[in-house]
């Protein structure tokens, strides 16, 4: 099997996983403590923690508190519904291309939300119109679905100025990118050959978020609730890598860009080639009968592993809200395809998967 499908999940980085096996002892050993218990098992796993803690703080800017929570969708959600002015009725703008995390919450907010258009390139006009008086911008760092790069130091600026928050989804540019600054910042350690299951919010300091879920008030008070020391190694773990490998990932990364720009040279692409992480091939192709069939192409190639769009969003039969926010079709949308490779992505693995889906897709007509 041929995985290319890294904006869903990543491989779990074997470093991560070494991190992480220490934390899950038997009654045997003294590595399976509660890390919020004093005595010395709970000290030890407190200790590693705060370890992983300083290692996933390096994401980010400096200035601010690093919660871990169960992953980025509550760490989102801790930002969007903790936000004072939020709580009181502003209303949140956010761009029509975030993840359904940001705008199905922000649609449930007591102000609503205020959705900002995109151009066909994916991009959000850093001078776009906000409503008045705002009280939170939500914009990610890199789209999960066509990889677009976003001016976030613009917007953040802007709602700086307008004394409002900024919340910034970097799940796609944690560790491969540096990530942006802003004042709440959600993350996910599978994103970036970490564990499933954990993921951080990061707030800087001086912003006060009230708590969604109360109970021991573990994470600063901020989230409560038992950390696991092994997710937390390996996430720490994963982060401190791809820190030290951020700019060789990105050569590779960019190879594979370029050569898989050749092997699908006949496909168009969706969205910016230039405002890009190029660990995102998100194509369409037209056939003599129309758009490409794509569930009939995935069938076709079960060697290879890609996605028909946003993995959360497949098998709703919806077409993508991020590639109709574009000006795709619903017949474009359905029949583009998204192939996500890093680090672990062999130059040989994807020209065999280009050979096998260009192969499939001609047969279609």
């Amino acid at each position: 099997m041929i995985y290319l499908d890294y904006q869903a999940t990543t491989p779990l980085a074997p470093e991560a996983r070494e991190a992480m096996l220490r934390w899950l002892g038997g009654p045997e050993s003294t590595s399976f403590g509660n890390p919020h218990s004093p005595h010395r098992i709970g000290r030890q796993a407190a200790a590693a923690v705060d370890w992983a803690r300083e290692q996933v703080a390096a994401l980010f800017p400096p200035g601010g508190t690093v919660t871990f929570t169960g992953g980025a969708t509550e760490a989102l959600n801790i930002a969007l519904r903790g936000a004072e002015a939020v709580r009181a009725g502003a209303p949140v703008a956010v761009s029509a291309i975030e993840h359904a995390a940001v705008l199905d919450t922000a649609r449930a907010l007591p102000g609503g939300a205020h959705i900002l258009g995109v151009d066909r390139e994916g991009l959000l006009d850093p001078e776009v119109p906000l409503p008045e008086g705002v009280g939170l911008i939500a914009l990610m760092q890199v789209n999960n679905e066509i990889g677009t790069i976003q001016p976030v130091a613009e917007l953040a600026a802007r709602a700086s100025a307008q004394g409002a928050l900024f919340l910034c989804d970097a799940v796609q540019a944690a560790g491969k990118l540096p990530i942006a600054e802003a004042d709440m910042i959600a993350i996910s350690a599978h994103k970036f050959h970490g564990p499933k299951g954990i993921g951080a919010l990061w707030v800087r300091d001086g912003v006060e978020l009230t708590p969604l879920v109360t109970g021991g008030g573990q994470e600063s008070g901020l989230r409560s609730g038992t950390l696991s020391p092994a997710l937390c190694a390996g996430m720490g773990a994963a982060a401190e890598l791809a820190l030290g490998r951020m700019e060789e990932d990105a050569a590779h990364v960019a190879r594979l860009w370029a050569r898989g720009r050749e092997l699908f040279a006949g496909w168009t692409l969706n969205g910016s080639a230039e405002q890009r992480y190029k660990g995102n091939l998100n194509l369409r192709r037209a056939s003599e009968h129309g758009g490409l069939d794509v569930a009939r192409l995935m069938a076709d190639v079960r060697q290879v592993a890609f996605s028909a769009g946003s993995a959360c969003a497949s098998g709703s039969g919806r077409p993508s809200h991020v590639l109709s926010a574009i000006g795709l079709s619903a017949g474009e949308a359905r029949g583009s395809i998204r192939l996500g490779f890093g680090r672990y992505t062999s130059m040989d693995a994807l020209e065999r998967a280009a050979e096998m889906i260009s192969l499939a897709a001609a047969q279609q007509g």
